[in-house]
């Protein structure tokens, strides 16, 4: 394949072995790259960031099209090589460093921005979540992550895949898995499939939560122990809180021997606000 021996002739230019703490595997897949970026719906006024360009297997087209893109690179030798490959593009900035530990809302001020990137397998969900709180000015997210993990966060309720990560981003979202993608098409190829997510944020949460603090605990001790029917898992917070369990499944027309797989978020909503101590 021409576009793994270009990309690996890349690494070895620029001096790079993929880390494997940094979850490298670089696309090498122009197809892949350009389905992402028509996914995402970049135009000349569209705000862009890319997390982890890489090698710039996005970032060409990304760069052509976007109004304006920024660039988050936690490896130092790449984000000097996508420096210096950008140079007279006043409209690309790279940013040295790691997207978790970056104020993203200081970084990129203006609203309506796109976020793009090949996520690292091992922090795609922490990422996810940051996402979630920069929701109002990053309304729109494509992402490529582990197909497993992907699949998790479009499950429905009653499936084997369906839990806590899936409710908890599903209400401040619309997500949608756009299309599958083969480990070949990376270098070097991870052990595991990858997926495409669709992600549109929404600023206000997509049910009645209530206290959201509170919305997180009820749903994370639910699936606690997932076998449990909601009665045995919600007995502690229930006691803790000083409220009568019973009443509050009453309440929230939650049977008190379902399962918390079988919830939607509507139930989950009800099930909290009526927890609510």
């Amino acid at each position: 394949m021409g576009a793994r021996r270009e990309a690996r002739e890349a690494l070895a230019v620029a001096g790079v072995r993929p880390k494997k703490r940094w979850g490298q595997h670089f696309l090498c897949d122009a197809a892949v790259a350009h389905r992402i970026v028509e996914t995402a719906r970049i135009g000349p006024r569209s705000i862009a960031l890319e997390i982890g360009p890489g090698l710039g297997a996005l970032t060409d087209e990304l760069a052509g099209r976007a109004g304006r893109l920024y660039l988050v690179e936690i490896d130092p030798v790449l984000a000097a090589r996508l420096a210096a490959r950008y140079a007279e593009n006043p409209r690309v900035r790279v940013i040295e460093g790691d997207v978790l530990a970056l104020a993203l809302g200081t970084i990129v001020t203006e609203p309506g921005v796109t976020v793009i990137g090949n996520l690292p397998y091992n922090v795609a969900i922490p990422i996810l979540f940051a996402l979630r709180e920069q929701r109002v000015r990053m309304p729109h997210a494509v992402v490529m992550l582990q197909r497993e993990v992907a699949e998790r966060l479009v499950a429905r309720p009653g499936t084997p895949d369906y839990g806590v990560t899936t409710v908890l981003l599903r209400a401040f979202a619309d997500i949608r898995l756009a299309f599958r993608v083969s480990r070949r098409s990376f270098l070097p190829p991870p052990r595991v499939e990858s997926a495409v997510l669709d992600v549109c944020w929404s600023a206000a949460p997509r049910a009645d939560l209530g206290d959201e603090a509170a919305f997180r605990e009820v749903v994370r001790a639910s699936f606690g122990q997932r076998r449990k029917m909601l009665r045995n898992a919600l007995g502690a917070l229930a006691r803790d809180r000083g409220v009568d369990l019973e009443s509050a499944f009453a309440r929230a027309g939650v049977a008190p021997s379902a399962r918390a797989e079988t919830l939607d978020l509507d139930a989950f909503a009800r099930l909290a606000r009526a927890l609510a101590p």
